[in-house]
C-alpha cells in the first residue's frame, strides 16, 4: 500500500459540521475498501487564490491515507460527481510527517500571540 495526502476543498456554503460529516463518511468509505486514514485535520474556512465557481473562500481538510492506488481513483471518481467539492487533490509520499501541517502551526502561532 502507498501513502497518499488527500486535500478536499468543499463550498463555502456548507457548514464546517457537515464538512466534518463528510470527511468522516469519507475516512469509513477509504476503510471499507480495505485502506486505512492515519490522520485527518480541518483547516478551516480559508480565502481562496482566486475565484472558484464564483466562490472567494472554501473550506479545507486533509486526509493522510495509506491505501492502494485503486481506492484513491474510486475516492476520486466520486469527489468529481459530489457538487459540493470545489477541488481535490491527491499527492503520494514517501512518509507521514508526524508534525502537525504548517497551516495549524500557523493558526496556533496566532492563537498564542493574540493571548499576550
Amino acid at each position: 500500500m502507498s501513502l497518499y495526502e488527500h486535500v478536499v476543498i468543499t463550498r463555502p456554503d456548507v457548514s464546517s459540521s457537515a464538512v466534518e460529516e463528510f470527511v468522516q463518511n469519507l475516512a469509513t468509505k477509504i476503510e471499507n475498501m480495505g485502506g486505512t486514514v492515519e490522520g485527518a485535520e480541518y483547516w478551516g474556512l480559508r480565502n481562496l487564490a482566486y475565484r472558484m465557481n464564483k466562490n472567494r473562500k472554501a473550506h479545507y481538510s486533509l486526509l493522510k491515507v495509506n491505501a492502494h492506488s485503486d481506492v484513491i481513483h474510486e475516492i476520486e471518481r466520486t469527489h468529481r460527481i459530489n457538487e459540493d467539492i470545489l477541488r481535490y487533490m491527491s499527492i503520494r509520499v514517501d512518509e507521514f510527517n508526524e508534525d502537525p501541517s504548517p497551516i495549524l502551526k500557523k493558526r496556533e502561532e496566532r492563537k498564542r500571540r493574540d493571548r499576550n
